[in-house]
């Protein structure tokens, strides 16, 4: 007989049972939300510890693992509303950002203009004279074209024409008349050119100004009955 000694014990002892759990809530193959969770110990009355409830397919309880899915899944879209309108927001900004960089740069570029051909206005009236003397011929009349179309290509308008209605906003009246042949304030003469460059006026047109006066009333002729011998009803005059 051979007596059994602890080492034998030890041997005899059943090895530890390995358990393999898996705790991944979606299903690989189908993609959907698992509806067992993980395995919940329960105590020695099988209720489950911890007030935990397992998943059951006929509509039991919720599970407490899907229940923070939804509850992530909310805070994902609650955020990405949240980026959405961030952007949204950024981008009107910047739209309203390139519109007043582009207004500011074309004022600038406006201004600059302006500020080179306000010089050569008094240029361009003796030209205008010259024209109106008969004194604009020749290489003379060439370089005044050209100087005229070269400051119409930069944006530069004439303005102030006759028998063009009155303007205060763009006319100054110098002279003031009535006539019943206008049927209200218009310009009848330009005594100097007004220009403007887009919407930025740099001078006023000097007019004058005509305006409507009724015409008198035609007088009654009184009728005259003709005489015996006189068709006419002129009197006799000899």
């Amino acid at each position: 007989m051979t007596d059994q000694g602890p080492h034998d014990n030890n041997n005899s002892a059943e090895e530890p049972r390995v358990v393999v759990r898996d705790r991944r809530r979606i299903d690989p193959e189908t993609g959907q939300v698992k509806t067992v969770t993980e395995e919940v110990p329960v105590d020695e009355a099988g209720a489950p510890e911890g007030g935990k409830h397992a998943a059951t397919d006929d509509g039991g309880a919720v599970p407490e693992v899907e229940a923070e899915i939804v509850s992530e899944e909310v805070s994902l879209k609650t955020q990405l509303e949240e980026r959405t309108k961030d952007l949204q927001r950024l981008q009107a900004e910047y739209a309203n950002y390139r519109k007043r960089v582009d207004r500011d740069r074309e004022s600038v570029i406006t201004g600059a203009k302006a500020s080179v051909v306000n010089e050569l206005l008094a240029v361009l009236d003796d030209l205008e004279r010259a024209a109106a003397h008969g004194d604009l011929t020749g290489a003379f009349k060439a370089v005044a074209d050209k100087l005229t179309a070269t400051l119409q290509r930069v944006g530069l308008e004439p303005f102030g024409h006759e028998n063009e209605p009155f303007d205060p906003s763009v006319h100054e009246a110098v002279q003031h008349d009535t006539s019943p042949d206008v049927q209200g304030p218009t310009v009848t003469a330009v005594l100097r050119r007004g220009y403007k460059i887009g919407d930025r006026t740099l001078r006023p047109a000097l007019v004058a100004v005509t305006d409507h006066e009724p015409g008198a009333p035609a007088q009654a002729q009184e009728w005259v009955e003709p005489s015996e011998g006189q068709p006419d009803g002129s009197a006799d005059r000899n």
